[in-house]
């Protein structure tokens, strides 16, 4: 495993523009901590920190940095289709397979590195929560503090998927462009979906149901949006905002299938195509 990882990073490492896209992917989420310090002046009437509002409290730190930063996957979501694109436009997949290297190993170098940069991002943003959560959170007891680190695990899985989708529309497309273009294209599909089982059950509800199972509706509804926690939490005796925003194994183990089948897809492809 660590054979194949070296030999991705390597090649990443020697493309200027990986190179920068992978930095701007590890650099953006942190905006959270400037977030953290933004004081807005009101025309002089009053000061609103951002950090004073208890939205950087324990445990719901967690569930806010995580939303945010996830929103930062498409410029590493570019490397994984651009890792494709060049080794079928500078020949280097035929290359690497004429060296030795298995085409099961090629697909698990991808997908290893995959897991190695979602796993990088998971602790640098895990680090960066703690550290704010323990300056600004008015909890500081263990219980309270890592209380919803699952959150952390539902961006793990959120990344790894969102990637794999990336690596299996670049396997089957071959081209960065339009495998990004199919994103956008599988976006629309399951809002058809969407309406498709709404016109059969007669209920939005269940039409909801059906579309939480596609992959990309499935990502989202790991993490939900935490805004409406957020006003939860000053006007507590409004009832109508309750939500469910929990991490659930279930949505876990749905976005796990939905990646084991992208990269299975992806070998079969691979294995099938003539190169």
């Amino acid at each position: 495993m660590i054979r194949l990882i070296q030999l991705e990073l390597q090649k990443l490492w020697l493309n200027r523009t990986s190179k920068i896209l992978i930095f701007v992917s590890f650099i953006l989420p942190f905006t959270v901590l400037v977030l953290s310090s933004i004081k807005i002046n009101f025309f002089g009437f009053f000061t609103l920190e951002l950090g004073e509002l208890g939205i950087f409290n324990f445990p719901i730190i967690w569930h806010i940095t995580t939303f945010c930063a996830s929103y930062f996957k498409f410029f590493f979501a570019i490397v994984v289709v651009s890792m494709i694109g060049n080794e079928y436009s500078n020949k280097t997949l035929k290359q690497n397979l004429i060296d030795g290297l298995s085409k099961k190993e090629f697909i698990l170098s991808k997908f290893y590195t995959i897991v190695f940069f979602s796993l990088a991002a998971t602790l640098l943003i895990g680090l960066a929560t703690f550290c704010i959560g323990m300056y600004y959170s008015s909890y500081t007891e263990a219980t309270i503090v890592f209380r919803e680190v699952e959150f952390l695990l539902a961006y793990f899985v959120k990344l790894v998927g969102f990637f794999s989708l990336c690596l299996f529309f670049g396997m089957l497309l071959k081209r960065s462009a339009f495998a990004l273009a199919f994103l956008f294209i599988l976006y629309i599909v399951e809002w058809l979906v969407f309406w498709g089982a709404y016109e059969i059950f007669d209920s939005a509800d269940k039409a909801f149901q059906v579309k939480n199972f596609m992959p990309l509706e499935s990502m989202y509804k790991l993490i939900d949006q935490p805004f409406q926690r957020v006003v939860m939490t000053k006007f507590p005796d409004k009832a109508e905002l309750g939500y469910d925003y929990a991490v659930h194994f279930s949505e876990v183990a749905i976005v796990i299938g939905w990646t084991a089948l992208f990269i299975f897809l992806s070998y079969r492809l691979l294995k099938k195509r003539d190169l």
